[in-house]
């Protein structure tokens, strides 16, 4: 069992000396910009009639979220001023 494990970590290529760190990140910094260059590639862009609708149905939501807020906001002002002039 020992001469085994002699054997095979014997055959396993020593590892030479690693490039310096800048060459390393540079090879990084290299290898992560051609893949994202190829998954931009496979990326389907929206029409300009897409991106368009796009806008007008988030415009379109915004506002109704902003009337609903401003609608909740003027009931709880009418509220907290009749539970005043109750108390007061």
């Amino acid at each position: 069992m020992a001469k085994e494990i002699k054997e095979n970590s014997a055959s396993k290529p020593e590892k030479g000396k690693k490039a310096n760190i800048f060459v390393r990140a540079g090879k990084r910094i290299s290898r992560w910009f051609r893949e994202m260059k190829s998954e931009l590639k496979k990326v389907v862009w929206p029409t300009g009639k897409q991106t368009l609708n796009n806008v007008i149905v988030a415009v379109v939501v915004m506002v109704l979220a902003g009337v609903v807020i401003w609608a909740f906001d003027q009931l709880a002002y009418l509220i907290v001023q009749s539970l005043i002039s109750i108390g007061g």
